[in-house]
């Protein structure tokens, strides 16, 4: 939103000369403005908003900027994409997302119990041989081996 734009907007609950003065712009500047007419981009840009609204409604309201870009040039209309996305944000149109996806592959079995929590989350040790615990940090199915973090924070290779 421009500096006028503004102005315009709040000189209802404001004085002009006061807003003005306050963004550093001249009133002469403010009503200069009111009364220029539209630029032909501004006009160019409300009749692309309006092809975009009626793209996006005949897609039952799910197609995003890439899409209703790809509508549009097929229906004969040469815009860039980023700007199809300027002006979807700027109207407030929103495709709707992909649902997210589950990473679990395995089925939980709801009557199991849940393993006993031993060290009560506390993974530091003071001393050694006080506290075993590991943390996997690489499987290798070749050799079967895997490496684990130790005490001191080393990575310590465990298998065969």
């Amino acid at each position: 939103m421009t500096r006028f734009a503004f102005i315009d907007r709040e000189k209802a609950h404001y004085d002009v000369a006061a807003l003005c003065r306050l963004l550093k712009v001249s009133r002469s500047g403010i009503y200069a403005w009111l009364r220029r007419p539209p630029s032909a981009r501004t006009v160019a840009d409300e009749v692309l908003t309006t092809q975009i609204r009626t793209a996006f409604d005949d897609n039952r309201r799910v197609y995003g900027a890439p899409r209703i870009h790809a509508e549009l040039a097929e229906a004969g209309v040469q815009v860039g994409r980023k700007r199809v996305a300027r002006l979807m944000r700027q109207a407030e149109i929103v495709g709707c997302h992909r649902r997210k996806r589950s990473f679990s592959i395995t089925q939980q079995d709801p009557r199991a119990e849940a393993a006993p929590d031993r060290v009560d989350r506390k993974f530091v040790a003071t001393a050694p041989n006080q506290l075993w615990v590991a943390d996997v940090e690489r499987h290798e199915a070749l050799s079967n081996r895997a490496v684990v973090e130790g005490h001191r924070g080393r990575s310590v290779a465990a298998g065969r």
